[in-house]
């Protein structure tokens, strides 16, 4: 038998149900599920120091497992010494299996790691029902070794959704374990 995620189960199981009694779906296919996770990290201080991406980098890759890209610029900035085509940040796109997985560690592990956490704000939604969190510091992560950082800078992880609202999301995203603040 192969493995599954404790996620994407508990997501077929319970969440499927939970949603479809919510919104009153007739078929299984209208209830919304989880597309992608984006993480993505802006360096700004690679223009001067290009180590700084190579690190955010190795970083990107501890945390998801998965091997990051670095982006681009996409023009010459003149008062930041910036040209096109210099590499100014990292970012990692998940799914599947290892999104279900990255969700589940950051549900259980990462997002209680966080200092006076009250739960993540609900405005982060965009009106076509994905969902941008800011992450403060990446230490948060258990798999990186606070020893061996150099610099602690955050991160943005998306989520990117099948739903047609915001509200489904973020219906979607509390049942599948993401802690909002409650009003």
């Amino acid at each position: 038998m192969a493995y599954s995620p404790r996620l994407k189960e508990e997501y077929k199981s319970k969440v499927i149900a939970a949603l479809t009694e919510e919104f009153g779906y007739s078929n299984v296919m209208q209830v919304p599920k989880l597309k992608k996770i984006v993480l993505s990290r802006g360096v700004g201080a690679a223009v001067a120091d290009k180590k700084l991406v190579d690190y955010a980098l190795d970083e990107l890759t501890t945390i998801t497992g998965q091997k990051a890209i670095a982006t681009l610029s996409k023009k010459d900035v003149a008062t930041f010494k910036l040209r096109k085509g210099m590499p100014i940040g990292a970012m990692v796109t998940l799914r599947g299996e290892r999104m279900y997985e990255f969700l589940d560690r950051l549900v259980t592990s990462a997002l209680p790691r966080v200092r006076d956490f009250n739960g993540i704000k609900a405005k982060g939604f965009d009106g076509r029902g994905n969902y941008n969190l800011g992450v403060v510091e990446q230490i948060i992560f258990p798999e990186l070794d606070i020893d061996k950082i150099n610099k602690i800078s955050g991160m943005d992880i998306t989520f990117v959704t099948s739903a047609e609202t915001d509200k489904e999301a973020k219906s979607l995203l509390t049942e599948l374990g993401l802690p909002f603040q409650k009003n």
